[in-house]
């Protein structure tokens, strides 16, 4: 187990001599050098680890070292654990893409949503991308409360006419609908078909427990979202609907209690690196979570183009995230998983049977960050040169 460090931040590159691991293990070092925080990057094969990092700390400006062990918010990469779930439900005979949303949640098809199909909430073309009204306080960890209200509302634009990145509704829309179609809460199906059969430390709904391993988010000066879209005062003011207080409030409430302990899919989910590497590692390598049918049929585009709020080009499958122009998920293609906010990035490169994930507690615009795209360039030329 090599490991690179200084008195401040260390940093253990645990290599399991598969692949090339220098470069990898300079640029992780660099960051984590000039961060000021923590953060992790794993990368497995079929289930099996490849490379594991971790360095910096748990705090901003704290000494808790990250380790193995260290936990932290996954913001929107929860969205692909929601994604894998649809997935798994589609496999089970539960949920059909092409199905109307009403025929399994009758009160959805008000006003005007009554051709609303399950497809276009997982691949963001609904046009509910704010909740109205708005939640106020703590109404924005009510799933139900707000999937009543997202129910009842009209959407912005005919269904499927255009794209645009559900950042906080698709968890509400999506936990009602796997709700209707299994009879479970979100929490319990990441715990029942991903954690315990596949042994990965994710959490939908965090055991109290647990909270000591949870590092503290922070954001960089001057964080910013949705720096694609310049100046457009109406579209910003949608975007401030979108988010509401979340990221840019004076309280981060991602690291609050109430928070972990809800049922978030959108950006509640908490998870380690290793975890979130391994679980898209056999997704992309095999069947162990859904077939390989379904895995296509999840990976294919559902819709494209120009974010019809943010202006950053996006390219959605059901409900993942895939290879888009702008190069996420590094020059490798194919390639699905999903962002998170501040800079996380989950995924997989399918035709390697790679799955990576970068975790991280130090939240950085996306015009700016360099450290995943880094990070997947040196991974792309370790497996080149393997």
């Amino acid at each position: 187990m090599p490991q690179i460090s200084d008195a401040q931040t260390p940093v253990t590159i645990v290599d399991h001599e598969q692949i090339p691991t220098e470069e990898l293990a300079e640029v992780f070092s660099r960051h984590v050098q000039a961060g000021s925080g923590g953060m992790a990057f794993s990368v497995h094969r079929d289930g099996e680890p490849l490379v594991q990092m971790y360095g910096g700390t748990t705090e901003r400006g704290g000494a808790r070292p990250w380790t193995e062990s260290t936990l932290a918010v996954l913001f929107s990469g929860t969205k692909g654990l929601v994604a894998t779930l649809a997935a798994i439900s589609i496999d089970r005979g539960e949920l059909d893409p092409q199905a109307r949303v009403a025929d399994l949640w009758p009160e959805f098809a008000q006003a005007g949503k009554a051709e609303v199909r399950v497809h276009h909430v997982l691949s963001h073309t609904v046009g509910l991308v704010y909740v109205d009204p708005a939640p106020v306080g703590d109404e924005q960890l009510d799933n139900a409360l707000m999937a009543e209200r997202l129910a009842a509302q009209e959407p912005l634009w005919e269904p499927g006419d255009r794209v645009a990145y559900h950042a906080i509704t698709y968890g509400y829309l999506m936990t009602e609908i796997l709700r209707r179609v299994t009879g479970r809460s979100v929490g319990d199906l990441v715990r029942e078909r991903l954690a315990t059969p596949h042994g990965l430390d994710i959490h939908l709904g965090l055991p109290e427990s647990e909270e000591p391993r949870v590092a503290t988010i922070h954001r960089a000066d001057g964080y910013r979202v949705s720096t694609f879209l310049k100046d457009d005062p109406e579209r910003r003011r949608i975007v401030d609907r979108m988010y509401g207080s979340s990221l840019l409030g004076e309280r981060l409430s991602v690291n609050e209690r109430e928070h972990h302990a809800a049922e978030l899919s959108a950006g509640g989910g908490i998870g380690s690196a290793d975890a979130m590497s391994r679980l898209y590692s056999l997704i992309a390598g095999g069947e162990s979570v859904i077939s390989a049918a379904t895995r296509e049929l999840a990976t294919r585009t559902w819709s494209e183009g120009t974010d019809a709020i943010n202006d950053r080009p996006v390219r959605f499958g059901l409900g993942y995230e895939l290879d888009d122009p702008i190069g996420t998920y590094g020059a490798v293609r194919p390639a699905f998983g999903h962002t998170g906010a501040g800079g996380g990035l989950h995924g997989a490169w399918p035709d390697h049977g790679i799955g990576f994930s970068f975790l991280l507690n130090e939240m950085q615009s996306e015009d700016v960050d360099r450290r995943a795209k880094d990070l997947l360039e040196a991974l792309a030329s370790a497996i080149e040169a393997r």
